[in-house]
């Protein structure tokens, strides 16, 4: 089970946002797509390793899924972790006494 503090520190990081924004736009994206998409839409010009560890965080923080098709790692958001804090939050109105 990912803890909420996981989320919270997977989403601290701008490029880990920014990663989430892509795969907001377009799921099922590779490696080499996210880097590209990276560099063109928001100037982040990090290495395909640095940008694989950071999937991996948003992956252990339950934000990513990863799919192995043949030699091609496919990434595609989740954002359930996110709904669950937003209904920490906000959750269904209560009824007024």
């Amino acid at each position: 089970m990912t803890e909420v503090a996981d989320i919270y520190r997977a989403l601290a990081d701008e490029t880990r946002r920014l990663l989430l924004d892509e795969l907001a736009q377009r799921d099922e994206q590779t490696l080499f797509e996210l880097c590209s998409r990276l560099a063109m839409h928001h100037g982040v010009t990090a290495s395909r390793q640095a940008i694989s560890q950071h999937l991996d965080v948003l992956e252990d923080a339950g934000l990513v899924r990863a799919e192995r098709r043949g030699r091609y790692k496919f990434h595609t958001i989740d954002i359930a972790p996110l709904a669950e804090i937003a209904e920490r939050w906000i959750g269904p109105e209560k009824e007024s006494s």
